[in-house]
């Protein structure tokens, strides 16, 4: 399934539903954008110079500066200005291994696509339940389920946007020894988004209505209770051990026989990868977990 998922664009004979979902997919990752940056940057001396800043200076930069958190919040937004300036390596949006400037979403085109796919199936087999994201930034991943949803005219189900708004939060090694020395909590410049960010984000797409919901606060706090009573598909992008395991404790029982859990740090961060580890051996969870590309995962559930 892994080479479906890697579609650039629509085929000959792509239904309005394709056309749709595949612009919205290049406008939340801005690779829409692409060609029009591009011409802007033609010559050798500006492609030189694009070049070096892209594969010299951002790898010494993430190497260094954003170690170092309290550096990091002050040259952030000089950083987002610098990433404009270079655009995006075409490789590197696709495969989700950039923090884009403006773009909604940071997964990248191949996990998007994977993500059309699964909301497709579910609801092409009837799969019964609502959708949601544990962690999503910008929202972006959120908005193309939603779009999914209203490409083929499902008034039913919800998508829930579950989010700190507020970045990730410190580790807890005594309780959660796989996330002693994360450091993502300390990115707040560049990875807590406002609810009222993500709330204009979907309004943007003309997509912000009344089946979209959100839960906002710190998933051991707001997953437990909320209101969900089944799932079609989650997907999980909390990075840590701790996020990982209390959205899989919470939702995994909710989800329907034929759902589909998304993971999106399996494969980049060794902490979540435990995570899902320990919780489908502590539930005899034996069903087959697939790539979708260098990090993210995924398994459908089986019984």
């Amino acid at each position: 399934m892994l080479s479906d998922m890697r579609r650039s664009g629509p085929e000959a004979g792509a239904t309005p539903q394709t056309l749709y979902l595949d612009l919205l997919k290049r406008s939340l990752t801005r690779t829409l954008f692409t060609a029009q940056t591009g011409a802007a940057n033609r010559s050798k001396t500006s492609r030189a110079v694009r070049w070096t800043l892209r594969h010299v200076f951002v790898p010494a930069y993430v190497a260094t500066v954003r170690r170092v958190p309290a550096i990091h919040r002050v040259v952030g937004p000089l950083e987002r200005s610098l990433r404009r300036l270079i655009g995006s390596d075409p490789f590197e949006r696709a495969e989700g291994r950039d923090w884009p400037a403006d773009a909604e979403t940071m997964i990248g085109t191949i996990r998007l696509d994977h993500l059309q796919t699964c909301c497709e199936t579910v609801l092409a087999e009837n799969v019964p339940g609502d959708l949601i994201e544990t962690g999503v930034w910008r929202g972006g991943a959120t908005i193309l389920m939603r779009a999914v949803l209203a490409a083929y005219g499902d008034r039913t189900r919800i998508v829930w946007v579950a989010d700190s708004f507020a970045g990730l939060p410190r580790p807890d090694p005594a309780r959660f020894p796989h996330d002693q020395g994360d450091m993502f909590w300390a990115f707040s410049a560049e990875l807590a988004v406002s609810l009222d960010t993500v709330k204009a984000n979907f309004a943007r797409y003309g997509l912000l209505d009344e089946q979209v919901q959100f839960l906002a606060g710190w998933f051991k706090d707001t997953l437990p209770s909320a209101p969900i009573e089944r799932l079609a598909l989650m997907r999980l992008d909390g990075d840590l051990y701790e996020s990982t395991m209390d959205a899989l404790t919470a939702l995994y029982p909710k989800l329907s026989v034929g759902g589909y859990v998304i993971i999106d740090d399996y494969g980049a961060l060794a902490s979540c990868r435990a995570a899902v580890h320990d919780f489908r051996t502590s539930h005899a969870i034996t069903d087959p977990i697939g790539q979708i590309d260098w990090t993210g995962a995924y398994w459908r559930r089986s019984s």
